[in-house]
């Protein structure tokens, strides 16, 4: 059962890399950011349009490994429509998730990254993204780095 969650769990992120949804310049975007790996080569740029404090619509454009970009995918999709502190508690918990690995059986289809926790190294390409958009979202304008 354990192997096959996983197998799942590889396709989707896979699937995510190879078709990321959303990933397009946002025209009329009123909040971007931009974020970088340097250990592993991860880009990415997020495009918001905030209305008040809901992100009324979300895209990204980047290059990097399949982890990033199915993070950045999967991001996209979990955070249309949400206010800024509900995107500010799911990067809470999302952080928390690929950092220890608990609480994936309550993160829908962000628990495809449940297991990021047993290769540190790739901990950085979940989580970019998630750095990038709270940037974006408390508008910040220096990019973001996993290194900083």
């Amino acid at each position: 059962m354990f192997d096959d969650l996983n197998d799942l769990y590889q396709q989707v992120i896979l699937d995510h890399s190879r078709s990321p949804r959303n990933f397009r310049e946002l025209e009329g975007a009123n909040c971007t950011a931009q974020g970088h790996n340097p250990l592993c080569g991860d880009n990415v740029t997020l495009y918001l349009i905030m209305e008040g404090d809901t992100i009324r619509e979300i895209s990204f454009q980047g290059s990097g490994c399949a982890i990033s970009k199915a993070s950045a995918s999967i991001l996209t999709e979990s955070l249309k429509g949400r206010s800024k502190q509900e995107a500010e508690a799911l990067f809470a918990r999302v952080h928390d998730m690929v950092t220890t690995g608990k609480g994936g059986s309550e993160m829908g289809k962000l628990a495809v990254f449940a297991g990021v926790y047993k290769f540190p190294a790739r901990v950085k390409c979940a989580i970019l993204p998630w750095h990038a958009v709270l940037s974006a979202i408390e508008g910040r304008s220096e990019p973001v780095s996993t290194e900083s």
